[in-house]
């Protein structure tokens, strides 16, 4: 159950209008790394996290209901931007708003056309409004959403997903000099950090969370680092010394070629890893039995109910 305040989370506050800005913020809208994709996102995933982590479910949830308040925030902020822009700007009075910030009549078909070049879906079919649609007009799309059913895999996707978004907010507040809209994107950015370590946190508290998913990663094929880009070679952590978080060291490949040759295409193993092999294969078994009972544990028997309503629903006659 939503239930919505018409007063925003930030108080967003424009100086001036600014067309073409708000052309640009619309990334944040309706593009692949804006709000309503962040929203829908941790709100997808949160349904196949409700049962084996309902503590989670209640954070993504959290998060998915804010990044919800972000989309109003940013609609919100482009309206204001838009303010005397939309199809009657044509006939607006000298003495309106936005004649204030301009010069005369040729600028005021300057600032037209601009607005049009951007995004012309602007003036003409949303009547100057916000729409799920980013910069250049294209809609969003439900292919900007990743949930893969595996909490430790969406956890990962959405630091990915709040790095993504926290860098266009970066980008844009080098595109406005109005000191409003800039404390409204620096809000916005700020809490994308809030949420990367809120995301991070609650990654590492499930144990254990790698690799991603159910299976063990086969040790025949983990530590080899091949030398793919000769003849000028970097070393350095990823290819040298311990792997990160793994008592193992890196295997580095100097002559692929030769190395694939000598292995017969890398099934020519040696016995410790072939005994290796069967190790992690009881360890996938064993944690897919920890997840399966998770999941089996917190399901409740007889009929299905989301929610308890604090004091439970009665059965059905």
């Amino acid at each position: 159950m939503f239930h919505h305040s018409k007063d925003l989370q930030f108080n967003a506050r424009v100086s001036k209008p600014d067309p073409a800005f708000a052309n640009i913020l619309l990334e944040q809208f309706g593009g692949e790394n804006g709000e309503l994709a962040a929203a829908m996102q941790y709100f997808t995933q949160a349904f196949s996290a409700k049962q084996p982590y309902p503590d989670k479910y209640d954070m993504l949830m959290d998060i998915a209901t804010e990044e919800f308040s972000h989309l109003e925030i940013v609609g919100a902020t482009i309206q204001m931007l838009l303010k005397g822009v939309n199809g009657e700007l044509k006939r607006a009075a000298d003495s309106s708003e936005i004649m204030q910030v301009l010069e005369g009549k040729a600028a005021k078909e300057e600032i037209i056309h601009d607005a049009l070049k951007a995004n012309p879906q602007f003036p003409i079919i949303t009547g100057g409004g916000p729409t799920p649609r980013n910069s250049q007009g294209i809609p969003w799309c439900a292919s900007y959403i990743h949930s893969n059913g595996d909490l430790t895999v969406d956890l990962r996707s959405n630091l990915a997903s709040e790095s993504r978004a926290k860098i266009v907010y970066e980008h844009l507040m080098k595109f406005t000099t109005d000191p409003y809209v800039k404390d409204t994107l620096s809000f916005l950015m700020t809490r994308e950090i809030a949420h990367y370590k809120m995301f991070e946190a609650a990654l590492e508290s499930i144990q254990p969370n790698f690799p991603p998913g159910i299976l063990q990663s086969d040790p025949r094929f983990t530590q080899q680092y091949f030398n793919l880009s000769s003849p000028t070679s970097a070393r350095g952590p990823w290819n040298q010394g311990s792997m990160p978080k793994m008592d193992k060291e890196w295997e580095y490949i100097a002559d692929p070629l030769n190395h694939v040759t000598a292995t017969a295409g890398l099934t020519n193993q040696d016995e410790e890893k072939l005994d290796e092999s069967e190790q992690t294969n009881a360890m996938s078994i064993q944690l897919g039995e920890i997840r399966s009972l998770e999941v089996d544990q917190s399901e409740p028997e007889g009929v299905a109910q989301w929610s308890t309503y604090g004091t439970g629903v009665p059965p059905l006659a």
